[in-house]
């Protein structure tokens, strides 16, 4: 009995121990075979860090305006009996728009004017009369009184003939018509916007903080997004109160808008450039990951060259030099890890101030597949383009 208990027990340790050592022969050959197999590289484009120009600038948002815009409007109530203008018409200062009805003004006018060239005879008269002796110095008071008093009354009558037409204020494009003909029209009723769109005014919104970087004068760039910005003007107003609720400062531009391509009223972005600074070390946004731990960007290096055989420890036995891997004669590049510290940002490019170095060559596209100390090989046939003027220099 006690002897088939030793056997069995004896079965069960060479059994699980086979078990064992099996395992473990089988880990270690799946490490070897991991730790042996060629990695391989990753395809990145890259880009050659050189010291460049950078025009810095402050970004904001602002609403267009027509430099010169109005709601017109009649004077005084009357029919609507003519309307010379069309919508998106361009017209000239001083140009007729709309003619009230003024046939009773027009009457009025020419019995007026009958009265004052009767009224200038009888003056005539009475100082022809004076010189000879005969007329008194009362008579020809009168009618000088009565020959004024008809030639303000003309005048009058003339300026209310001439409130029953609208005429354009300024030369500018015509918006659509809100009045029909005989339409009744009343003083206040908008007729028609006009619009000077040669020359727009953008109002915009900077931080307190840069009040002192703005000026009069400086060069300002528009466009719809930040990517287009082909609208230039420049700064003609600045707010010299700084809003307590908000704390910014409300600035004025104008822009030259000779094709027409903005309107009054549009979204726009803004970027005001400030004065030109030389070797500034800047790379492309694509260039720039951000995690947890900070930003960082990828350079390539050269590899490292690899020894033949790792040094075997004591007690192990050397492997033997049919298998040894060879020495790695020629090594290729590899992506290292580089945290940096972020500047300014402007026309797709981000400003290093510290991390990198002028000559430092950095992944800018292909970067998800990479880890700190991985294989790559370098492909520029094709960029990633940068937002903007700027444009990433392939080397």
């Amino acid at each position: 009995m006690i002897k088939r208990l030793i056997i069995a027990i004896v079965l069960l340790v060479l059994v699980v121990g086979g078990i064992v050592g099996f395992n473990m022969f089988r880990d270690n050959a799946i490490q070897q075979f991991f730790a042996n197999m060629p990695v391989v590289p990753s395809p990145v484009s890259t880009v050659k860090i050189e010291p460049v120009k950078w025009t810095p600038g402050i970004q904001a948002i602002g609403t267009v305006s027509a430099s010169r815009g109005v709601d017109l409007t009649v004077e005084t109530s009357g029919i609507v009996k003519d309307i010379k203008f069309a919508s998106n018409q361009r017209v000239e200062e001083g140009a007729l728009l709309v003619q009230l009805d003024d046939l009773q003004q027009q009457a009025d006018l020419s019995a007026q004017r009958a009265q004052a060239a009767l009224d200038k005879q009888n003056l005539d008269r009475a100082i022809e009369l004076q010189k000879r002796g005969v007329g008194s110095e009362t008579t020809v008071e009168q009618a000088q009184a009565a020959a004024t008093a008809s030639a303000a009354q003309v005048t009058k009558l003339e300026a209310v003939l001439e409130q029953k037409q609208l005429t354009a204020p300024f030369a500018g494009t015509m918006g659509i018509p809100r009045i029909d003909l005989g339409q009744y029209l009343t003083p206040g009723t908008t007729v028609a916007t006009l619009q000077n769109l040669d020359v727009l005014r953008a109002d915009f919104s900077v931080p307190e903080q840069s009040l002192n970087l703005v000026r009069i004068g400086q060069p300002v760039r528009f466009g719809v997004n930040d990517a287009d910005m082909p609208f230039r003007g420049a700064i003609v107003g600045i707010e010299p109160k700084v809003d307590p609720s908000t704390r910014l400062v409300l600035i004025r531009a104008e822009i030259a808008n000779p094709e027409g391509k903005l309107a009054p009223g549009q979204f726009v972005q803004v970027r005001v450039e400030l004065p030109e600074e030389d070797n500034v070390i800047a790379v492309p946004q694509t260039a720039v990951v951000s995690s947890l731990y900070g930003d960082f960007v990828y350079a390539v290096r050269p590899a490292e060259a690899k020894s033949a055989a790792a040094p075997a420890t004591e007690g192990e036995a050397k492997p033997a030099a049919t298998t040894a891997a060879p020495a790695q004669a020629a090594p290729g590049l590899v992506a290292q890890q580089i945290f940096v510290k972020l500047g300014r940002r402007s026309d797709g490019r981000v400003e290093i101030l510290e991390g990198l170095k002028d000559g430092d060559e950095i992944v800018t596209a292909g970067q998800n597949r990479l880890s700190n100390g991985g294989p790559v090989v370098v492909d520029n046939t094709v960029q990633p383009q940068p937002s903007g003027d700027a444009q990433a220099d392939a080397k």
